[in-house]
């Protein structure tokens, strides 16, 4: 789970520093920065899975869920000149313990229950157009491991400092010509050569492995979906997601029908098969009675996503119906099939859905979240959706739809956070919604969701003039 993250430079943030819950929404106008959020934590993530280990950032292409163009293109102000630097802090889905071993050779254990990486790239001050990582710092619990530059008149290069609680810890330098240490890989890796340099450094490869692991359990569904097809060739193959544009969804239910997977709807409820799930949801959210999906011909592996409205109506394919149910059947799919624990990012679920349904997406969320422990960080215009989380969390508790009594998930103010994204001449501005316990937002932003409120109140105004004006007979 990422709990908070300060980012410098990166597009309209000239200073960012979020906070993250459970379930965190982003709210905004159009081009207020919102998403930007998100495509930064896309841009680390693709960055660590590019083969190419020399690339510093990978800033994505065309079929990118983060196509970002060029450093100049996200740096704050286009300002080539201009560092971009950040911190990310998360809680390892299991209490990290990373082993050592001092100069001495006596054993050291580093541990902590927060771990976090820091950052800063920026272009070189010769060539302007080489990309650098010029810092690249870990930390868990109170120690801290951080490869920086040298001095030039000491010949450049990279130096090794850790700063620990452990006073019996000590790097031991290896024998031989020391070798000079070149700058960090990627983002987030140490060079080899400081492995080369120090006998005992071995321990830096958990330190890597930890935040991959986090990039790993991040998974991305953006606004624009797919649309439906009348019907679907599956291979056999199990897809990792959905895909960024929900492509792969139906691939996803296929393959965890296939082998069998089985979710629970809520605590010490049975395991239902996954496709059963997803019709649950559906039913829930008020979008249709029945959802299955049926081979055409035995051993065709041509499929049909076939849905009713209701049980005495017979059921049609997905393009015969409303587009909405298509449009959120990716987010259900993806937040049962990722693994328990994942980080998931969601850009506009509510497009295409009732406003009834939008509030339904927030309950959702909230179940889904709390029983299968997921981190869910939301961009979205809907208040539908942002109202019933208050609602839940004036309440205090949420239920799983459906028959069968069980204990409702408690929820707290601490299970959400929720922000304002604005910009004003060019610099970006995020909000921190202070809500109580009660469910209150205690410091509403001036047009929060456009001028409803005016609106509103010229209607009743206009209204009660009509009134007086043309009185019934």
């Amino acid at each position: 789970m990422i709990t908070r993250l300060r980012l410098t430079n990166f597009k309209a943030w000239r200073e960012l520093q979020v906070r993250f819950a459970t379930v965190t929404g982003v709210f905004g106008a159009n081009s207020a920065g919102k998403s930007s959020l998100i495509q930064f934590l896309l841009l680390l993530k693709q960055t660590r899975d590019a083969t190419d280990r020399r690339i510093v950032l990978d800033f994505g292409g065309p079929e990118s869920p983060a196509n970002l163009g060029s450093y100049r293109e996200v740096v704050h102000g286009r300002d080539a000149r201009a560092d971009i630097s950040w911190e990310l802090t998360w809680l390892p889905t299991r209490r990290r313990r990373i082993k050592a071993q001092s100069a001495d050779g006596k054993s050291v254990e580093f541990t902590g229950r927060e771990m976090a990486t820091s950052c800063t790239v920026g272009l070189s001050r010769t060539t302007e157009s080489t990309l650098s990582a010029r810092l690249l710092s870990y930390r868990i619990g109170e120690s801290t491991f951080r490869l920086r530059p040298k001095a030039v008149v000491t010949g450049g290069g990279y130096t090794l400092e850790v700063a620990s609680t452990h006073p019996a810890f000590h790097l031991k330098r290896s024998q031989g010509r020391p070798f000079r240490i070149p700058a960090p890989v990627k983002t987030h890796a140490f060079p080899q050569q400081v492995r080369w340099s120090y006998q005992n450094a071995d321990f830096l490869n958990d330190l890597e492995v930890a935040y991959e692991s986090l990039m790993d359990r991040i998974f991305y569904l953006g606004p624009l979906r797919d649309y439906p097809q009348r019907q679907y060739y599956w291979s056999g193959a199990s897809p990792a997601d959905v895909g960024s544009r929900g492509e792969r969804a139906i691939d996803a239910i296929l393959a965890a029908t296939a082998q069998g997977k089985n979710r629970q709807l809520k605590p010490r409820a049975h395991n239902q098969p996954f496709q059963q799930v997803i019709a649950h949801w559906l039913r829930q959210l008020g979008l249709v009675n029945r959802f299955s999906m049926e081979e055409i011909g035995n051993g065709s592996n041509l499929y049909q996503a076939r849905v009713s409205a209701n049980s005495a109506v017979t059921s049609t394919t997905l393009t015969d119906v409303g587009f909405g149910i298509s449009q959120v059947l990716p987010v259900l799919v993806l937040l049962y099939y990722v693994p328990e624990g994942s980080v998931i990012l969601l850009e506009q679920p509510e497009i295409h859905l009732h406003p009834a349904v939008q509030s339904r997406l927030a309950d959702l969320f909230l179940c889904v979240a709390k029983h299968r422990r997921l981190q869910i960080i939301v961009e979205s215009h809907s208040q539908h959706l942002l109202q019933r989380l208050q609602r839940r969390v004036a309440e205090g508790k949420v239920h799983v739809p459906g028959k069968g009594a069980t204990s409702p998930f408690k929820i707290t103010s601490d299970d959400v956070r929720l922000y304002f994204s604005s910009v004003s001449r060019g610099l970006g501005r995020l909000e921190d919604l202070h809500l109580n316990r009660w469910g209150e937002i205690e410091n509403w932003p001036d047009g929060f969701f456009g001028d409803e409120m005016e609106e509103i109140a010229a209607i009743s105004s206009a209204t009660l003039q009509r009134k007086l004006a043309d009185p019934p007979q």
